[in-house]
């Protein structure tokens, strides 16, 4: 509203004055100095004030800085708080804080200055407001009201209360002048210029003398005028009544019927006029309510009879209107307000109480609109009463009840079709259901409700079940505990656990309680057959366990214990598997079928089971699509089509737009996915310490310079194409630049690199040296990972012509290659194993490395996470250093501030990764890769 730089350069400390003006809204607020002090902006204008002067007073010239009324505003209610305030200044605060009050509750009144011109004044006010007003004047000091009045005689001050009261005008005068003011109240109370109106004297009088003379009317609501109701005339049947009631605003106490009124009977105590005064105020409200209008043409205002649809007005926009005129409307004291409807979904009668049955029964759930009185249900028969109602107010259980129109609608159609269980899961988790394209709140009873209190209502831990060799952790056994609930009651579930916290084993004793004459189905990565393998063994010796890979698979003599394959025979076999019958199906590293139009995906879905269980440490790697494949294989059809997922939950969640879908869709699906990380309360007391650090890495002559051209070439290129062609281009700039940034060589596919030289043109390769012989030197072990195969071979073969025991693993080394690897680096024989992220990011357990080195950052802190967790896992002893290679001034530099604030959302939002940089704009894109020259 104000300059910043005014408001600055007026101190509080200063003592404020209201300058009033012929029209109200050209008042000015001054502030001066009472000490006679210089104004720290040097004073931009003179004022006359009144100062002490020995035992007298004087006129004395002072400067000042003045502001309009409008610019005041804010600085005038800052200093109403602040200690340091002048009292004149905090004085003028709090009349300034109950003039925005007035304004905002619309006390303001249309009106002339004596001159004709326009002017907007506070009013009308209550005894309240008036006695607001005159305690702020009777604390106002002199320094707030010091400009004396004009003329020559004796030196006079304005009174406070005057003065405060024109005040209240001026802001009432200011604030109202919006563009929006034209529609609302005419032009001619919009314009800041004055409009010269003298014809409108007569109207002026007669607003002044209905709102201001000393009384107002009200309406008293009488809806057991008996005699009305069945009154058939012009207006057809009515509804009810309307008493004009007269109120003193000298006296609040004083309040009658206007038929006293004209009687005489209350004339004494209103004061003579006050006949003429109320019929004023009476037609002052017709204008805002045309209904007034008849008790204008009656010689005793008194009752006016209202029809059902002039009831319905005051049910709405008419009683907010004539609120804001003044005329306050009162409804019955015993009328009921509390009407409301809510989506009720009800199962079948008979269905189970305790919600395990719910899924055995195949019928459909009632689905239909619940009306409540005071949070009490209607029956039946009196919602088909209320259905039946042709009035805006009803008589209910011994009460008139305010009905909407929408209410009556809803009792008239209360049956909104039927939902399928799952259908009505969702409701009855999110809350809330789509009705005719609106979200409405939805309320589950009976088996539902049972149901969903206790998927929501949290899971202890459980016993160990017999035949389990593993003493498990509290936290996992509370996930036992709601892995066994959630396949007790026909559902899936996503254990979704930080990698290395042993959603394995929980699985191992998951299949030993549910102690089933089927197998289990167990679908994984290929490197992570072994691992099952050796952990069932380990951990639940004596159930059967075979591998379903290789030439010679076979499914025959299965009979309880476990069946390991990886997701591509699966895939192949998927008919084959299919016709076995399996007590449950569990898909380790489940991100493999993030996609639901893969293959993989579609082949997993044909497999039946009673259970299924996915295992992933990451959920949602790039968008909530992600998450809905995983959930709905757990639990199909719990989330939707795809389609109508997206467009309820995932774009507005994505697109950051809309907290309360946040919430809409973590109370959907918190009950079917458990999440825990390294950093809950309850799991960090059993992990050693972990330091990330993050080295900053100067790039070399060479690799500046093949930066700058790449970006320069690259730029050029981008800026002419569109569509998919801009996106390819804009993918393989960032590849490019972060080839650049990992080693030149790389960069320019150099095969096999020269050996010597090869630290000089890599800052990263440099500062890797320096780790690996730091760490060699204290007898440690580290990962080193990269997402570039060809950048993981350059690094072995350099460590090794350094004589360091290094050995490489990618993905396209074979299983039992691996897990030899695995075993070396475990026993220390191998201290450095380098990595592609992508193949080494699952299923490898390397707790014996005190040092993981991300070489280059991937687009993903999910990702990178994951493959950190080979270390930092349950099992691990020592502490965890991590290090992070980035190049200064570079792509990787912006990229990391991003992941940085990637990884604070927590994830409730994970964005679409590097795709989503290719949605840039050029400006922004070459803001993003240009190379900023460290200071």
């Amino acid at each position: 509203m104000g300059d910043p730089a005014v408001d600055e350069a007026v101190p509080v400390r200063l003592a404020a004055v209201f300058l009033p003006a012929p029209l109200p809204r050209r008042g000015r607020v001054a502030f001066w100095d009472p000490e006679g002090g210089p104004l720290p902006s040097g004073g931009a204008e003179e004022l006359t004030v009144v100062r002490r002067h020995g035992a007298g007073v004087r006129r004395s010239t002072v400067p000042a800085v003045s502001l309009p009324v409008g610019e005041a505003l804010p600085l005038l209610a800052r200093a109403r708080r602040d200690p340091s305030a002048h009292p004149a200044t905090a004085c003028w605060g709090a009349a300034a804080l109950h003039a925005l009050r007035l304004v905002a509750r619309g006390r303001l009144l249309p009106g002339l200055t004596p001159e004709g011109f326009d002017a907007w004044r506070a009013g009308p006010l209550e005894p309240d407001d008036t006695a607001h007003l005159r305690a702020v004047a009777a604390a106002l000091p002199y320094e707030g009201h010091a400009v004396p009045l004009p003329g020559r005689g004796p030196l006079m001050l304005p009174e406070p209360e005057v003065l405060v009261r024109s005040f209240l005008d001026a802001v009432a005068d200011t604030l109202p002048r919006t563009p929006a003011a034209a529609h609302t109240a005419g032009g001619p109370f919009a314009a800041h210029e004055p409009q010269h109106l003298p014809q409108a004297y007569a109207w002026a009088a007669e607003v002044a003398a209905g709102m201001d003379a000393g009384v107002r009317i009200s309406l008293r609501l009488d809806l057991t005028a008996r005699q009305l109701f069945d009154d058939v005339g012009e207006g057809g049947r009515r509804a009810g009544a309307a008493i004009v009631q007269v109120h003193s605003l000298a006296d609040p106490t004083l309040v009658v019927d206007a038929a006293a009124l004209w009687d005489g009977e209350a004339e004494t105590s209103f004061g003579p006029g006050a006949r003429v005064d109320a019929a004023l105020a009476v037609r002052r409200a017709a204008r805002v309510w045309p209904p007034l209008a008849r008790l204008c043409e009656q010689l005793v205002p008194d009752v006016l009879a209202l029809s059902d649809e002039e009831l319905g007005e005051l049910l709405g926009v008419a009683a907010t209107r004539l609120s804001g005129a003044g005329v306050a409307v009162h409804w019955p004291r015993d009328l009921a307000h509390d009407l409301t409807a809510a989506a009720v979904v009800r199962p079948a009668p008979g269905s189970a109480t305790d919600g395990t049955g719910f899924f055995d029964s195949e019928e459909l759930l009632q689905f239909r609109w619940q009306l409540a009185l005071g949070g009490d249900p209607l029956t039946e028969t009196e919602m088909d009463a209320l259905a039946e109602a042709h009035r805006p107010v009803v008589r209910l259980r011994d009460r008139w009840v305010l009905v909407d129109p929408a209410l009556v609608r809803k009792a008239r159609k209360r049956e909104l079709g039927l939902l399928d269980p799952l259908d009505a899961l969702s409701v009855a988790l999110t809350g809330s259901a789509e009705v005719d394209g609106e979200t409405v709140p939805a309320v589950p009873v009976g088996a539902l409700a049972a149901l969903r209190d206790r998927l929501t209502q949290g899971v202890g831990p459980v016993e160990p079940p017999p035949g389990l060799a593993a003493r498990l952790r509290d936290y996992q056994l509370r996930g036992l505990g709601w892995l066994d609930l959630m396949t007790s009651l026909g559902l899936g579930g996503c254990l979704a656990d930080d990698m290395g916290l042993g959603k394995t084993v929980t699985v191992i004793a998951l299949h030993l309680r549910r102690a089933r004459r089927e197998p289990t189905l167990v679908v994984c990565p290929a490197s992570l057959l072994g691992n099952w393998q050796r952990e069932i063994t380990r951990f639940a010796p004596g159930v059967p366990v075979r591998r379903f890979h290789g030439p010679d698979r076979a499914l025959d003599g299965l009979d309880g214990g476990f069946a390991l394959t990886t997701y591509g025979t699966m895939r192949t076999a998927a008919p084959l598997l299919a016709g076995q019958p399996w007590g449950m199906v569990v898909a380790d590293e489940a991100q493999h079928v993030k996609n639901p139009y893969s293959a993989t995906a579609k082949a997993l879905r044909t497999v039946p089971s009673p259970a299924r269980v996915a295992l992933t440490g990451t959920p949602v790697e790039n968008n909530l699509s992600e998450l809905w494949a995983l959930l709905d294989w757990t639990t199909p059809g719990l989330l939707g089509p795809l389609k109508s997922f997206r467009a309820r939950h995932a774009r507005a969640v994505e697109n950051g737009e809309d907290a309360e879908a946040v919430e809409r869709l973590a109370r959907l699906v918190r009950p079917f996915l458990l999440r825990r990380k390294k950093s809950d309360p309850g799991i960090v007391p059993e992990l050693p310490p972990k330091t990330e650090t993050d080295h900053p890495v100067p790039l070399t002559r060479e690799q500046a310079a093949l930066y700058e051209a790449v970006v320069r070439e690259s730029m050029l290129a981008i800026e002419t194409a569109e569509g998919i062609a801009r996106r390819g281009l804009v993918l393989k700039l960032l590849g490019s630049l972060k080839q650049i940034c990992d080693h030149p060589a790389l960069y320019l596919k150099e095969d096999p690199p020269t050996a010597a030289g090869l630290t000089a043109r890599s800052g990263k390769l440099a500062l890797l040296d320096e780790l690996v012989d730091t760490l060699l030197s204290e007898d440690g072990s580290a990962l080193v990972f990269t997402q570039y195969v060809g950048m993981a071979r350059l690094i072995t073969a350099h460590l090794a012509s350094r004589a360091v025991p290094v050995e490489l693993l990618h993905g396209g080394t074979p299983v039992p290659d691996r897990e030899r690897m695995v075993d070396r680096f475990q026993s220390g024989a191998t201290p450095v194993l380098v990595l592609s992220l992508k193949a080494a990011g699952t299923g490898l357990n390397l707790t014996r490395a005190g040092h993981v080195i991300h070489f280059d950052r991937w687009w993903n802190p999910a990702v990178e996470e994951q493959a950190t967790d080979r270390a930092y896992r349950i099992g691990q002893t020592q502490p965890v250093q991590v290090h992070r290679l980035i190049t200064e001034g570079t792509v990787e530099d912006r990229i990391a501030e991003m992941l940085e604030s990637k990884r604070a959302l927590a994830d409730a939002i994970l964005g679409s990764g590097e795709a989503s940089l290719t949605e840039l704009t050029d400006r922004e894109l070459s803001d993003l890769v240009s190379l900023r020259r460290p200071g």
